[in-house]
């Protein structure tokens, strides 16, 4: 099996790629993209594949973030994204109404200083049985991406996801610069 994923010219992360072959989204799921970022890539691309009976809720702490992604949602023809303006750190802020079947937490952790509870937050919104997307930069994958003592070793966030309560399920070299791993809740 092909562990890696495509990417083309200066592209860092294959969204679509990621999740249709590597996590293997379905049409109808529920998704909450932690951390989304404004340019809302792997949420645009999860409302893709979840389709018109699915929901994905992009959460960021950043209001401006999240206009953002409701501008790009709009622009797309998108109506099964929701966007939830919440704290991260703080477990239980993200009020998202159930329990979900993927969470993606990608470039997201290096930025926390409360690594633990983000991770922990994760693992409350998931449904038993539902999975984690968990994408990071590669310890030293060169001039580009965070500093490199921000950076999150491999070993350390499966520790973090372990202390959380989530089984690894398996890794992925999610592009050049990334690793990926994919988490479960029991």
């Amino acid at each position: 099996m092909d562990n890696s994923v495509k990417i083309s010219g200066s592209e860092l992360l294959n969204p679509g790629y990621i999740l249709k072959e590597v996590l293997g989204l379905p049409s109808g799921s529920t998704v909450a993209d932690l951390g989304c970022g404004s340019m809302g890539f792997f949420t645009l691309e999860a409302a893709k594949l979840a389709g018109d009976k699915g929901q994905v809720f992009a959460c960021d702490i950043l209001k401006e973030v999240l206009s953002s992604v409701e501008g790009k949602a709009r622009q797309a023809g998108l109506t099964n994204i929701k966007t939830i303006w919440t704290n991260l750190e703080i477990v239980g802020a993200a009020k998202i109404d159930r329990q979900v079947d993927y969470v993606i937490l990608k470039n997201t952790l290096f930025q926390a200083k409360k690594q633990a509870e983000v991770l922990a937050e994760a693992f409350r919104l998931l449904k038993n049985g539902g999975q984690l997307l968990f994408i990071e930069w590669q310890a030293s994958s060169g001039p580009i991406g965070p500093a490199q003592e921000l950076r999150v070793p491999q070993e350390k966030a499966e520790q973090l996801a372990q202390a959380a309560g989530f089984i690894k399920v398996k890794d992925f070299i999610a592009g050049n610069s990334h690793y990926g791993i994919i988490f479960a809740k029991p």
